[in-house]
């Protein structure tokens, strides 16, 4: 007996952005949907800036699968990495270099926890929900965590998000208005090595569509309000080891952790150059942030690059939280970047 499956294929575009498109499968049974049984598939790159017209093909290659909250019952969403025909990563393909680097060392087994702010943008103005049509609204204060008419803009949004996040089996572990009217974070984690980008990168797909189904624009740029006074947007990045969560030998979990923040230390402007496009503008030493150029560590100090928490300084185990990632950043990337730092 067959059964026909909804696949969306979903993969970066040339400039950064999302595309997808929708195939029919039909499977005889339940292994023909598992990730290294599904088809490669292709498309038009020269339509995504990716090839041109002569060689236009380029390639998806099933690389995870989540259930499709939107279509129902068999129906899924397909992460893909793109190659051209010659066998090559194209430009935005960098799941495969994070996915080589984690392969090094599988026993180190990373964990992130990745803290996803944006806005909720009004297309007819590409204001923040929230903000008047002219002039601004109350400073901020009363926004953060905010309950109520006057506080909180976008719950439905970031509601229905988080409930589609959880039927399509994404590891989301919460989400909070956030500090500006109309800004909100959701949080993905813990996962291990590549499946946080993986998780990310569908979150942030659903996430997408939510704002399709209520006609507004999700904003992920770290800093779209320039006025002074009004915060941007991150996403940290909470990071471990299997080393820093236990320790090892004679050395606590908080040696490794200190350890390697100062690896970090010494391959700051390297992180920084992927951190995030227009990161500068959110990092300006103000508003719960770091100076751009400075590394800086402390325990409970959300001012600085990298933050150890409380409780772990006390416990001497655990993890650290990288807060200078921007909202818009390449999770693999990122993920990738602390791996190589910090154990290879």
């Amino acid at each position: 007996m067959t059964t026909n499956v909804i696949a969306e294929y979903i993969w970066i575009g040339g400039n950064g952005e999302f595309r997808s498109k929708t195939k029919t499968l039909i499977v005889t049974k339940a292994e023909d949907c598992e990730v290294d049984n599904l088809p490669i598939w292709n498309y038009d790159g020269s339509s995504t800036g990716q090839a041109d017209g002569s060689s236009s093909e380029v390639m998806l290659y099933p690389r995870a699968v989540f259930s499709c909250p939107f279509r129902g019952q068999n129906a899924l969403l397909i992460v893909c990495d793109t190659y051209d025909t010659s066998g090559q990563p194209t430009a935005t393909n960098n799941r495969c270099h994070a996915k080589t680097l984690f392969d090094k060392d599988l026993d180190a087994k990373p964990w992130f926890g990745l803290e996803q702010e944006y806005f909720i943008m009004n297309p007819s103005n590409m204001k923040p929900i929230g903000f008047p049509a002219t002039g601004w609204p109350d400073p901020q204060g009363q926004y953060y965590c905010g309950v109520g008419t006057l506080n909180n803009f976008g719950r439905k949004i970031a509601d229905m998000h988080y409930k589609l996040c959880l039927a399509a089996g994404v590891k989301i572990s919460g989400i909070n208005a956030e500090v500006a009217p109309g800004q909100w974070e959701f949080q993905v984690g813990p996962c291990e090595g590549i499946e946080a980008g993986d998780h990310l990168f569908v979150a942030r797909y659903i996430l997408e569509r939510v704002g399709e189904l209520h006609n507004m624009v999700i904003d992920y740029s770290p800093k779209p309000i320039k006025e002074s006074g009004w915060n941007g947007s991150g996403c940290h990045v909470n990071y471990s080891t299997l080393n820093m969560r236990r320790g090892f030998a004679s050395k606590s979990g908080l040696d490794f952790i200190n350890e390697a923040i100062e690896k970090l230390r010494e391959k700051h402007d390297e992180h920084m150059a992927v951190y995030g496009e227009g990161n500068r503008d959110r990092m300006t030493g103000k508003l719960e942030t770091s100076s751009y150029d400075k590394f800086t560590h402390g325990v409970a100090d959300r001012t600085a690059s990298v933050r150890i928490p409380h409780a772990v300084n006390e416990e001497e185990r655990g993890y650290f939280e990288d807060r200078r990632p921007a909202s818009n950043i390449d999770p693999y990337l990122v993920t990738g970047k602390l791996f190589e730092t910090t154990v290879l």
